[in-house]
C-alpha cells in the first residue's frame, strides 16, 4: 500500500491542476487567437467548450480503465496524449485545427484529474480525502492565479501560441515524474470493471444513490456556473471593460482567490463541521453571490467591480462545494472509485460546455449572458443540495 506524502500530495495537486491550468492558462489569448486566425468569438470560445466535452467523454473511460488495469499505467497513456496533442495545438494554422487538438487535448488531460481524486481515495480513504482535496485545492488555486497572469504577458511578448508551447513542456515534465515517482495505489482491481455491462451497472448504482447523484449535481452547477464565468470572462475585461490581455489576468486572480479561501477554510473544518455542512454553506453562499451579480447586471450597474465582488464571493463557494462533494461522492464505493469520480467529471464538464457554448453564443455586447450562466449555476447548485443531500439517511 502506498504510504501518504507530501510528495505525492504535489504531484498529485499537479495532475489534478492540469484541467482548470488547460483553460485558464491560455484565457487571455482568446481575442488574439480569434484576430490570428480571422475568426469570430463563438468559433474561438468553442475551443473552451470543445475540451470540456472531450474532458466529459475521457473520463467515462480512464476511471473503469483505472479501475481494471491500475492508475499508473492509465495515467501515463493520458498524459503521453496530451503532449502530443499540446504540441498540434502549438502549430494549429486554423481555427478547425485548434479545436480539433484541443480536443484530443482534453482526452489526454481528464486523466489527471479524475485518477488523482481517486489516487487520494485509494490512498487517503474516506475520512481523510475531504481534507486532502480541500488543501489540494488551495494549492491548485495556483493555476488560476497565476496561469492567466503568465499566459497573458506570454501572448503580448510571444503570440498566442507560446501559451500552447508552456502547456507541452509542463506535461513533459509531469509524465517523467509519474514515471519516477508514482507507485500503483489501486489494491482493488476489478477485471470486469471495462466490461460494458459493468460499466453501465456500476454507473446505474452510483444515480441510484440518493446522496451520490445529489452531490454530483450540486457540484456539477457549481462548476457551470464558474465555467460560465470562464469562457466569458475574456471578453468581458478585454473587448467590453478595456483591459490589456495582463490586466485582465490580474483581474482573473483576484476574483478566483476567494476559491483559495473556500478550499482553506474547507480543510481546516472538515472534521469539526463535516462534508455535509461545509457544502451547505458552500451551495448557500454560489447562490447568493451568483444572484447578486445578476442583480447588478439587470439593474444596470455594469462595471469591473460589480462583476468582480460577486465573483470572489462565487469561487469560494466553489471552493467549499468540490472537495467536499468529491469526498462525499466516493466515500461508499472503495472498489469502483474510478467510476465514481469519472461519472462526477462526466456530468460535471458535459453541464459546463453546454453552458460555455450558450454564453459564447449570447454575449455580444452585454455581461447579462455571463451573469444568468453564472446565478443559474448557483441556484442549481443549491436546489440539488436541497433535493437530494440534505434528506440523505447516510448522512443520518
Amino acid at each position: 500500500m502506498v504510504a501518504p506524502s507530501v510528495s505525492l500530495a504535489v504531484l498529485i495537486t499537479t495532475l489534478v491542476a492540469l484541467g482548470p491550468l488547460s483553460t485558464d492558462f491560455y484565457l487571455p489569448s482568446l481575442p488574439a487567437i480569434a484576430a490570428a486566425l480571422a475568426t469570430d468569438v463563438a468559433s474561438t470560445q468553442l475551443t473552451l467548450s470543445v475540451f470540456l466535452i472531450g474532458f466529459a467523454v475521457g473520463q467515462l473511460a480512464y476511471g473503469p480503465l483505472s479501475d481494471r488495469f491500475g492508475r499508473r499505467p492509465v495515467l501515463l497513456f493520458g498524459l503521453m496524449v496530451y503532449v502530443l496533442a499540446s504540441v498540434a495545438c502549438v502549430f494549429a494554422p486554423a481555427i478547425e485545427v485548434l479545436i480539433a487538438a484541443r480536443f484530443l487535448q482534453a482526452l489526454g488531460a481528464c486523466a489527471g484529474p479524475v485518477l488523482g481524486r481517486a489516487i487520494v481515495r485509494d490512498v487517503y480513504g474516506p475520512q481523510d480525502s475531504a481534507r486532502v482535496l480541500s488543501y489540494m485545492g488551495a494549492a491548485m488555486a495556483l493555476a488560476p492565479l497565476v496561469g492567466p497572469v503568465f499566459g497573458g504577458a506570454l501572448t503580448v511578448w510571444f503570440g498566442w501560441q507560446s501559451t500552447f508551447v508552456f502547456l507541452t513542456l509542463f506535461s513533459f515534465v509531469q509524465t517523467l515524474l509519474v514515471w519516477r515517482m508514482l507507485e500503483e495505489t489501486n489494491a482493488h482491481r476489478d477485471a470486469g470493471a471495462t466490461r460494458p455491462g459493468r460499466m453501465l451497472g456500476n454507473f446505474r448504482t452510483l444515480l441510484a444513490d440518493r446522496l451520490y447523484r445529489g452531490v454530483l449535481l450540486c457540484n456539477s452547477f457549481a462548476y457551470a456556473g464558474l465555467f460560465a464565468f470562464i469562457s466569458g470572462s475574456p471578453f468581458v475585461f478585454i473587448g467590453m471593460f478595456g483591459f490589456s490581455p495582463q490586466a485582465m489576468g490580474l483581474a482573473f486572480g483576484v476574483m478566483v482567490s476567494g476559491y483559495i479561501v473556500g478550499t482553506s477554510a474547507s480543510g481546516r473544518l472538515s472534521r469539526r463541521l463535516g462534508s455535509a455542512r461545509l457544502l451547505a454553506i458552500g451551495a448557500w453562499l454560489g447562490a447568493a453571490a451568483g444572484c447578486a451579480m445578476l442583480a447588478l447586471m439587470l439593474a444596470g450597474f455594469v462595471h469591473p467591480a460589480s462583476v468582480m465582488v460577486p465573483m470572489v464571493g462565487f469561487s469560494c463557494a466553489i471552493g467549499l462545494i468540490m472537495p467536499n462533494a468529491t469526498a462525499l461522492g466516493l466515500a461508499n464505493y472503495p472498489k469502483m472509485a474510478g467510476a465514481a469520480a469519472s461519472l462526477i467529471g462526466f456530468v460535471q464538464m458535459s453541464l459546463a460546455a453546454l453552458v460555455g457554448m450558450a454564453v459564447g453564443h449570447t454575449l455580444g455586447d452585454s455581461v447579462v449572458p455571463m451573469a444568468l450562466g453564472i446565478a443559474a449555476g448557483g441556484l442549481g447548485g443549491l436546489a440539488s443540495y436541497w433535493l437530494w443531500v440534505r434528506p440523505a439517511p447516510q448522512l443520518g
